[in-house]
């Protein structure tokens, strides 16, 4: 019996693939184990997105290949975008890598084990394209889980190298991701976050039609499923029965996140983005005048090649009008392989270092300003963790997971993790909230 651990880095995509791989293992050959100190094989499961996940990527990779010198550790292999993109370099410059196994050949996991524990160094990085792996159970179900409804992106961005790494889009369909939802809930999950490069695009492939509030509606039956929370919607694809979907389900939480990128149509247009300034704010005008409650989380980039002044102050007008709940913003990172890479007019690093914390200082007065409004109303908070005696930290529907804030709790009786709880807000801080129990 070989011990495997899987290092999994980078986004909720990922963390689905590398419970997938646990869920695969040959359970006669291989277990599980929760410390890498204790495996014969160490996965790396890297991110390669941008500069910043790439270089903790390959951080990761080189403290893990020390457990090969001073540990148990037999085999280090490497899986994910990182590996996808550049597995002869990797190879090549760090020579303890045992194996590379592609975004596509999951599936293939156990062959692959055997193959390295038998001295075979390999890289398979084809089947870009594979077809989801459905049946695949999670063995340790946790309160909230993650479904991805789809692979890859059809997109193409400018900036972007997603879709050369995870392929073209590929929507699950309805009937199987119910399945794999409904056995979730079973098992005890509350809290379903469904995830894709794009959820907005969900089941065009399929069923030659944007489907997502149709997905969202069949899996609102299952039976004990209190939450359902969608991550990546992208703005050009956010159908009216999609907004509908958000104002008259109970069970759709109202927590938006859109990935907007930028408001400049110069800007937009030089990202390849299939959307526009109208068309952003007609959707978000829409969202906020037809749904009570709602709550709108987007992403920036700013110092794109060719941003002007002119569009940088238009993104900031454009933040300080809307005012969104929560908000994050990327330095435009120039990746080999895109068409970005080769614009003109390349914005130097201390610009774009100084416009991000421009509008990051923005955003911290704006949250504040929300957060405050927030005292004295009576939330529904999800428990997650037990500081010590009478104090809790747990989420409201406003706050995704290692993405948001949290709110600390005062409870004068025991809480258990995964309890639901009335709350009344006592007081805010920059991007948290405070709460006793009601």
């Amino acid at each position: 019996m070989n011990n495997v651990h899987i290092v999994t880095l980078g986004c909720s995509k990922n963390d689905v693939d590398s419970s997938m791989m646990y869920s695969l293992l040959n359970k006669d050959k291989y277990k599980m184990v929760e410390r890498p100190n204790d495996a014969d094989i160490l996965i790396v499961n890297t991110c390669g997105f941008i500069d910043a996940a790439k270089e903790e990527s390959i951080d990761t990779i080189l403290e893990s290949v020390e457990y090969k010198k001073n540990g148990r550790c037999k085999k280090v292999l490497l899986s994910g975008c990182l590996a996808q993109r550049y597995p002869e370099e990797l190879i090549k410059e760090i020579p303890e890598i045992d194996g590379i196994i592609g975004t596509g050949n999951i599936n293939y996991i156990n062959e692959l084990l055997d193959r390295s524990l038998e001295g075979d160094l390999f890289i398979k990085t084809d089947n870009l394209n594979s077809a989801y792996i459905e049946g695949v159970r999670k063995e340790q179900v946790n309160t909230t889980e993650y479904v991805k409804i789809s692979e890859g992106c059809n997109n193409n961005c400018s900036y972007c190298i997603i879709p050369s790494l995870r392929g073209k889009n590929r929507s699950r369909t309805i009937e199987d991701i119910y399945s794999e939802v409904k056995y979730l809930v079973d098992k005890g999950a509350r809290e379903i976050i469904l995830i894709a490069q794009n959820t907005t695009d969900y089941g065009i492939d399929l069923y030659s039609k944007y489907s997502l509030s149709n997905l969202i509606k069949e899996i609102s039956k299952i039976k004990n499923l209190k939450w359902i929370r969608v991550l990546y919607l992208y703005p050009d694809h956010f159908t009216d029965d999609l907004i509908e979907e958000f104002k008259n389900n109970d069970k759709l939480i109202k927590y938006v996140d859109m990935p907007l990128q930028h408001i400049s149509d110069n800007v937009l247009k030089r990202m390849n983005r299939k959307t526009s300034k109208d068309h952003i704010i007609k959707t978000l005008k829409s969202l906020r005048e037809s749904v009570d409650g709602i709550v709108i989380r987007t992403t920036f980039i700013v110092g794109f090649p060719g941003e002007t002044e002119d569009d940088f102050k238009e993104l900031i007008n454009f933040i300080k009008d809307i005012k969104f709940d929560k908000l994050g913003v990327f330095e435009y990172s120039k990746e080999e392989g895109t068409s970005a890479s080769l614009l003109d007019n390349q914005i130097p690093d201390e610009i774009k270092e100084n416009r991000k914390n421009e509008i990051m200082s923005i955003q911290n007065e704006i949250s504040s300003e929300v957060l405050s409004e927030k005292i004295n109303e009576k939330l529904e908070i999800l428990i997650e963790e037990k500081i010590d005696g009478n104090n809790y930290v747990g989420r409201t529907y406003m706050d995704a997971p290692e993405i948001d804030g949290v709110t600390y709790i005062t409870s004068d009786r025991d809480l258990n993790i995964g309890d639901f709880v009335d709350v009344k807000i006592i007081d805010s801080l920059d991007y948290d909230l405070v709460g006793e129990l009601i």
